[in-house]
């Protein structure tokens, strides 16, 4: 099957909790608060029109690298061994750069121009990227999109804390957690967390605590 994202022609038709990585130019990219505070204008282009074939082709490729994500590390949690490891961190790499490119190419993957599954697949992919600046540069592109109801808001909420935590700065809804403890890592003004999370149809912080405990 022709590859649409080394294809840009092609007609051929869901994170891990991983500890913050270190963020190059941190300061040049302050968190938004909520998706009408981002300011994607020098970042890269909002989705552009594609035709109905490449859509469907983009959106194949999304699903199909997210889910060899979900096995590999699904095969790395029943049994961790160092290669296991290295075939994640090879498969974040290659699926981050296949994402750049789309990016690139066609704006963000966002559920207008992939749907709703592939548009996930999408987040699921640039929150395992290695890079934090990539990282960065969708968040507000994913704000944007949010923004105008292109993409669900909670997309936003997850992308805008990954680099929050990334940058060593609070997070604003408590979506990352500490693999070690179970808990968020630090959240600014802890008080009105769960109005936030309200705000982008995520439940109380305590119901997503109860859920991470559960056996299975």
């Amino acid at each position: 099957m022709t590859d649409p994202v080394r294809n840009p022609e092609a007609t051929a038709p869901s994170p891990e909790r991983a500890e913050p990585a270190s963020a190059g130019a941190a300061s040049a990219h302050p968190a938004p608060a909520s998706p009408a505070d981002a300011h994607p204008a020098d970042a890269v282009s909002p989705a552009l029109a594609v035709s109905p074939a490449l859509a469907a082709a983009l959106a194949e490729e999304l699903m199909r690298r997210a889910g060899e994500d979900r096995e590999l590390m699904r095969e790395a949690a029943a049994a961790p061994t160092p290669e296991r490891r290295r075939r994640i961190a090879r498969c974040h790499r290659d699926n981050a750069e296949a994402l750049e490119t789309i990016v690139r190419r066609h704006g963000w993957p966002d559920a207008s121009l992939v749907g709703p599954a592939a548009a996930t697949a999408a987040l699921m992919i640039l929150l395992h990227a290695p890079e934090p600046d990539f990282r960065l540069r969708c968040r507000d592109l994913i704000a944007q999109a949010a923004a105008d109801g292109r993409c669900p808001a909670v997309h936003f909420a997850y992308i805008a804390d990954h680099c929050a935590v990334d940058q060593g700065e609070p997070q604003f809804y408590g979506t990352r957690m500490d693999p070690a403890t179970l808990r968020p890592y630090p959240v600014r003004h802890p008080r009105t967390l769960d109005e936030r999370r309200h705000d982008v149809g995520l439940g109380p912080l305590e119901e997503q605590l109860r859920a991470l405990r559960l056996p299975g």
